[in-house]
């Protein structure tokens, strides 16, 4: 029983962390960061500024879902959040052609610079809101966990390696993958509150 508990337990994090990941990895925030990472030597003062803003940002988004469940019938959570996974998909799949650039902020205060960027920029970002919705289905924290994680690591890369990845690595393929995934768990949420009891007692 332990055990079992230890498997969901980790995939409560691990899916959010994957499917965020994918999401944020090539999207405008995180190419934000490879542009003040490519202008600034102040890399710790940077990251510390890049994660507070998505710890503001979405940390506030998964609270707020978490705060949904407790007003809204789970099964219409689950099926709004369904849609709204595979509307992301598509989304992702089609390319965000309105992420143009949005002008370049000055490097002269690292940490300043990267939390203005991001914090401005994440706000009704994809992200944050998959963060919101993975809050509904799965333990607040541990999506907590999961999407922080998966930030963190993105954001090291983009200011450690971000300059070599992007002249290596195809955007598309990466946009691809995490439009799949998106459209994916839209359909595992829409096929959990078909068969959820709430969901039944209705029909």
């Amino acid at each position: 029983m332990e055990g079992a508990n230890i498997i969901e337990t980790l995939n409560e994090i691990l899916i959010p962390l994957v499917a965020v990941g994918l999401a944020e990895m090539g999207d405008k925030t995180q190419l934000s960061v490879l542009l003040l990472s490519s202008r600034t030597k102040d890399y710790i003062q940077l990251l510390l500024g890049v994660m507070l803003a998505f710890l503001l940002a979405d940390g506030f988004a998964i609270l707020v879902g978490s705060w949904v469940t407790s007003v809204v019938p789970i099964h219409l959570v689950k099926l709004i959040s369904g849609t709204l996974f595979i509307l992301f998909g598509i989304l992702i799949l089609k390319g965000d052609r309105d992420e143009g650039d949005r002008g370049n902020l000055s490097p002269k205060n690292a940490f300043v610079s990267g939390f203005s960027m991001i914090f401005l920029s994440e706000w009704g970002d994809k992200t944050q809101i998959a963060s919101s919705l993975f809050a509904t289905e799965y333990d607040p924290r541990m999506v907590f966990i999961g999407v922080m994680t998966a930030l963190l690591m993105l954001s090291i890369m983009a200011i450690w390696l971000g300059r070599f990845l992007s002249g290596r690595v195809d955007r598309k393929v990466i946009t691809k993958v995490a439009g799949a995934v998106f459209l994916l768990i839209g359909l595992s949420f829409l096929l959990s509150a078909l068969t959820s009891s709430a969901f039944a007692d209705i029909i």
